[in-house]
């Protein structure tokens, strides 16, 4: 009896430690990108659901958290299985060579097993509970892992894959509560989400240099000039978008109150912009919305402003 119950102790004391090393390794910050799941939610109010009705905002609340955690579970294994194809890349970065397969504290085996044994119940239920979510979960899946093992090394295409997976995101939290979102609302998401992936690569590069380049290939080929004529191209495009969207879209407020919201954006832009070129802060993008109030408070005001007016005069 001892004997089996120190084995027993000794697999629970095994099993614990590996749970923090495999939560650490799905990046339970970068969820936060998840949270576009819910602007479905959010522009589609007064127009497919009413706030006053709760039988249906129950409903579609529940789908839109469900959609978000199975979203997380998803991601945070594409993130164990990218850490065990990226270890020996990671080994050399700065920062990166303190994730737990990197460093050794998890094993890729380890790291395979579990990425695989949360993303096939995650697919499963993507399907359980929309069938139309389960094939945009598919989707990402498959845009992710071709991210992981090629598309990254391929200059402009690693960002923009980032943003394809953004708009991913936007589309499933569309098909988790079965509501039509304006085109337009797409093309802002993709194109933000370029600005923030642009960002990201020239934080990289101004910041580890050569390090930066032998650990992501792609690095090798851009420039700083590049990446700066790029995001300025892009930040200029989505407010160009944006502004279009909230005069022309067909599904807003004919009274044009959401052109309210057009310096709110320009400002964030810029703000991030700020960010990235002056301050050389760009390369966790999901830290700087938390950690920078100017850009946290912006996003905040931006959200209430807009759900105010499309519940108030939709």
């Amino acid at each position: 009896m001892n004997k089996q119950k120190q084995y027993k102790n000794s697999l629970n004391g095994q099993i614990s430690g590996l749970v923090m090393p495999i939560f650490v390794s799905m990046r339970p910050k970068q969820w936060s990108k998840n949270l576009l799941i819910f602007f479905a939610l959010l522009f589609s109010v007064q127009e497919s659901w009413n706030i006053t009705n709760w039988s249906t905002v129950d409903s579609m609340l529940a789908n839109s958290i469900i959609a978000f955690i199975i979203f997380s579970a998803i991601s945070g294994s594409i993130y164990l299985i990218n850490d065990v194809i990226d270890y020996r890349k990671d080994s050399i970065h700065p920062i990166k060579s303190t994730r737990p397969i990197a460093s050794g504290k998890l094993s890729r085996r380890v790291g395979i097993i579990a990425g695989t044994s949360i993303l096939v119940p995650g697919l499963i239920l993507s399907f359980l509970l929309n069938l139309n979510f389960g094939w945009i979960v598919i989707g990402y899946v498959i845009l992710m892992t071709s991210y992981s093992i090629s598309l990254k090394n391929f200059v402009l295409i690693d960002c923009f894959a980032i943003s394809a997976g953004f708009v991913l995101r936007a589309i499933a939290g569309a098909t988790a509560v079965d509501v039509p979102i304006s085109l337009w609302l797409y093309l802002c998401t993709g194109l933000g989400a370029l600005v923030i992936a642009l960002g990201k690569r020239r934080s990289e590069l101004s910041t580890f240099g050569k390090t930066a380049q032998l650990q992501r290939n792609s690095l090798r080929s851009y420039s700083i000039t590049l990446i700066d004529c790029a995001s300025l191209l892009a930040i200029i495009a989505t407010i160009v978008v944006y502004v279009t969207y909230t005069f022309t879209a067909t599904n807003l407020p004919n009274n044009h109150l959401m052109a309210l919201t057009i310096p709110m954006v320009i400002y964030g832009l810029l703000r991030y912009a700020y960010l990235v070129h002056v301050k050389n802060l760009g390369e966790s993008p999901e830290d700087l919305l938390l950690s920078d109030k100017h850009l946290f408070g912006t996003v905040t005001i931006w959200i209430t402003v807009t759900a105010l007016i499309l519940i108030i005069f939709r």
